[in-house]
């Protein structure tokens, strides 16, 4: 997993506390979302003339 945004562990970890277990490709799938969740912060940071991402981007 390049760039890893998210904590694998972390996860895996959460979801034992739900009752379900974790697949192998959940990592790769949850950090192409969080980096397109990113990505649109970003993009709407911008398009408020600020650097600063904020809670209201996301």
């Amino acid at each position: 997993m390049a760039d890893a945004l998210i904590v694998a562990s972390k996860v895996r970890a959460h979801l034992k506390t739900q009752g379900v277990k974790m697949s192998g490709e959940l990592p790769d799938a949850l950090n192409k979302k969080v980096m397109a969740l990113l990505n649109d912060a970003a993009a709407r940071c911008k398009g408020n003339k600020r650097s600063t991402v904020k809670p209201q981007d996301v």
